[in-house]
């Protein structure tokens, strides 16, 4: 993994954290260009990116780097990385149709049996 990847800056810590979680730096960086929600972080100028990936949920710890003296002012730091696994909900509604069906079906003669 690169500590410069796409022009973002790298922490050691964002690098072994995607390692552990399986997550690779271009789902990494993709959820950081592209999320489908982002939030403000905890502490000032921290912001958090995330996105679903299939049954994972990537999300991304940034924030903009201040300092002027290391020739890196401007640039995206990336602090860390999470994921987790999500699973598709259904709806109550989905789940009373389901089970309406079912009745229906089985009083229709149409039930498996």
């Amino acid at each position: 993994m690169d500590k410069n990847y796409k022009g973002l800056i790298w922490t050691n810590h964002a690098i072994e954290r995607m390692k552990i979680r399986g997550v690779s730096q271009g789902d990494a960086w993709a959820t950081w260009r592209r999320p489908d929600q982002t939030r403000y972080g905890r502490e000032k100028g921290v912001w958090v990116y995330y996105r679903t990936w299939g049954s994972q949920r990537v999300e991304v710890v940034a924030k903009k780097n201040p300092s002027a003296s290391s020739g890196q002012a401007g640039k995206w730091i990336i602090l860390s990385v999470w994921s987790r696994r999500v699973f598709a909900k259904r709806s109550l509604k989905t789940e009373k149709k389901s089970f309406l069906k079912k009745i229906l079906d089985n009083l229709l003669g149409r039930g498996k049996g």
